[in-house]
Order: structure tokens, then C-alpha cells, then sequence
């Protein structure tokens, strides 16, 4: 995929970059002229990057690491939430709760956190971008991933929420929802798993990446300026609203 947006001149921080969606994510905002900046509980190995090791489920680790970035002199345009837990398959009575609990710090939890951190400081720059990265589990509740499609629901309901309170102040928070994506987390689930995934897609595969993070760059982009709160679908025709 060629198409590029004009992000040149703008910075971003991406969380969960350095795998799966979050590493299509970073490639595109960079191709599109962006300075990225990444937060995993992994090193991203990408030229052009900066990366830190930040866990988001810790809400005292991301307010200290977001303090050094600013006092360094670092602005951020673009915030994009994009690290999740999936957590396992399987009937509601059977899941662990501290998988539950895992799932919900890191998806819901950890969202609030670095948004709540980054919201003061982007506020004082004059505005900008944030795109949270929800799911179709978020939108529609998904069998066998209840925490999952809870943590979601939040994510969707909580951008709904800001989305209106910002826009006035010229902070754009939009959603983005994907269906199942072609990424490592997915591919874990099994191939039973992944291949029930495709039979009930319309679309008769899973999700690219690259697309979902076509889809990121443009809201981060000027040419997305009237929208706010919005939760935009992703998952070739499965979801149902």
C-alpha cells in the first residue's frame, strides 16, 4: 500500500509499537513524515524510532516516563493508544481472574492512564490527535472473550465520552474497532481458532495491519477534522452496527 498522509513535522507516541498492529502503526506514521516515539514492554528494533520500556498497566511508570520525555524538551501532536492483552479463549466460568484483571489494567486501565498523563501537556501545546485502538469484541461482545470484549466496550464508550469534551479544545479522540487481524496474537489462538475467525468473516480473511494503520494515519492526519468521538469499523463486514 503506497497511500501517505502529510504528517511531516508532527510527533507521535505510540503504545504497544513494537509488534503486531502497533508495528504497522509506527511504519506508517514514520512513512508518512511523523517522529515516532514507542512504549512496549518489549524494545521496537525500527530505524527511526525512539523506544522505551513502559508498562501502561502501571500508572505511576507512565506518568514518570512522559515526565522525562517533557522535561527532555519533547512535544507530542499524536497520541495513539494501541497496547492490549488478549488473554485466553474460553468459557466466561473458566476464566482466571487474574486473567481478567491482566486484561482489564492493560486494555482499559492503561489507556485511562496515559491519557490521562498526556491530556495536561496537550492541552497546553493547543491541541492534537488521539486515536484509541478498541476492538469489534468492544463494539459487539465476543464468545469466549469476555474480559477482552468488556475492556474494549470501555475503551469505546470512554473515547464516545472524551471525544465530545475535547473537541472544543482542538483535541480530536477518535476509535478505531478492527476486526481479528492478521498479527502473532491472533495466530496464537490456534488454527481452529483462526480459521472459525475467517468462515464468519464476509470478507473470507483476516484483517491486514497495514490497513488498520491506513485507516490511524489519516485520523492523525488534518484532512480527518470533523470528527471526534467516533468509533470507525474495521473488519470486512463482520460487525453488525
Amino acid at each position: 500500500m503506497s497511500n501517505r498522509y502529510d504528517l511531516s513535522g508532527k510527533t507521535a507516541l505510540v503504545t504497544g509499537g513494537a509488534n503486531g498492529l502497533g508495528r504497522a502503526i509506527v511504519a506508517q506514521l514514520l512513512d508518512s513524515g511523523a517522529r515516532v516515539h514507542v512504549w512496549d514492554i518489549v524494545p521496537l528494533q525500527m530505524a527511526d524510532t525512539s523506544t522505551e520500556v513502559v508498562d501502561i498497566s502501571d500508572g505511576g511508570q507512565v506518568r514518570l516516563a512522559l515526565a522525562r520525555l517533557v522535561e527532555a524538551g519533547q512535544r507530542f501532536d499524536i497520541l495513539v493508544n494501541n497496547a492490549g492483552y488478549l488473554g485466553p479463549v474460553q468459557p466466561f466460568e473458566a476464566h482466571d481472574p487474574s486473567h481478567w484483571q491482566r486484561i482489564i489494567a492493560v486494555n482499559l486501565a492503561g489507556t485511562m492512564y496515559v491519557l490521562q498523563a498526556m491530556l495536561p501537556h496537550m492541552l497546553r501545546w493547543g491541541g492534537g490527535r488521539i486515536v484509541n485502538m478498541g476492538s469489534m469484541a468492544g463494539k459487539e461482545g465476543l464468545a469466549g472473550l469476555a474480559a477482552y470484549s468488556a475492556a474494549s466496550g470501555g475503551v469505546v464508550t470512554l473515547t464516545k465520552a472524551i471525544g465530545r469534551e475535547l473537541v472544543k479544545r482542538n483535541i480530536f479522540v477518535n476509535c478505531v474497532a478492527p476486526g481479528p487481524m492478521d498479527t502473532d496474537m491472533i495466530r496464537a489462538l490456534g488454527s481452529q481458532e483462526v480459521a472459525a475467525m475467517v468462515s464468519e468473516s464476509p470478507a473470507g480473511r483476516l484483517g491486514d495491519p497495514a490497513e488498520a494503520a491506513h485507516l490511524v494515519a489519516w485520523l492523525c492526519s488534518d484532512a480527518s477534522r470533523f470528527n471526534a468521538g467516533a468509533v470507525f469499523d474495521m473488519s470486512g463486514g463482520r460487525a453488525r452496527f
